[in-house]
């Protein structure tokens, strides 16, 4: 729950906090989403993962975005907002953390069962 709460507030912060400019509110999220990493999960897969699965979401919102099928209010940098992929990091390192919670809860419940046979 706590991961989940982080994530929220990382995506609140990146709506309702006014920055004097993007490259300041991308560098702080950036931060925020390595922490949430760091505090979380601390694995190399989940940090690769996180980074593949933002590259290649990144890549597939701007592909519908030249294709007209999305459109920015004001691109940042090469037609994509900057913090994007930091908000899709930290959406990855938290649906690992509950899928990894879930898998453990599943265990413990096949075990348990195991053992009252």
């Amino acid at each position: 729950m706590r991961c989940v709460a982080v994530f929220v507030g990382i995506n609140h912060a990146s709506a309702k906090v006014d920055f004097d400019n993007n490259i300041q509110l991308s560098l702080t999220l950036a931060a925020l989403s390595i922490g949430l990493w760091w505090t979380f999960d601390r694995s190399r897969s989940g940090f690769g993962l996180g980074v593949g699965i933002a590259f290649l979401a990144t890549v597939v919102t701007q592909l519908l975005v030249y294709n007209g099928v999305y459109q920015y209010t004001s691109p940042d940098f090469l037609y994509v907002r900057s913090w994007l992929p930091c908000i899709f990091f930290a959406g990855v390192i938290t649906m690992g953390n509950i899928g990894r919670q879930l898998a453990m809860y599943e265990c413990k419940v096949i075990a348990e069962k195991s053992h009252q046979e």
